[in-house]
């Protein structure tokens, strides 16, 4: 069995996001910290890049909003550092 690299992406994307969510759970990783989202973007963004060659649009829709609330939080991590 053949494994694509789009498929390498969206496995490494969705490995990403588990364990971004998992340091967050184990307090190693806080939600306002930029790394977190950045890391949920990267995430979304690799997804996003293996749904281009597996289409799905329900998967679609969810990682574009996922992508686009993880800038929010980068820019809202960014300001508020700034802010201190």
């Amino acid at each position: 069995m053949r494994i694509e690299l789009y498929d390498v992406a969206g496995l490494v994307g969705a490995a990403i996001a588990v364990i971004a969510y998992f340091a967050n759970q184990q307090r190693w990783l806080r939600s306002d910290d930029w790394r977190y989202p950045a890391a949920n973007l990267l995430a979304a963004s690799l997804i996003l890049v293996s749904l281009c060659f597996e289409w799905n649009f329900p998967s679609v829709v969810i990682e574009v909003f996922w992508a686009l609330i993880s800038v929010w939080g980068i820019v809202k991590s960014v300001s508020d550092r700034r802010t201190r």
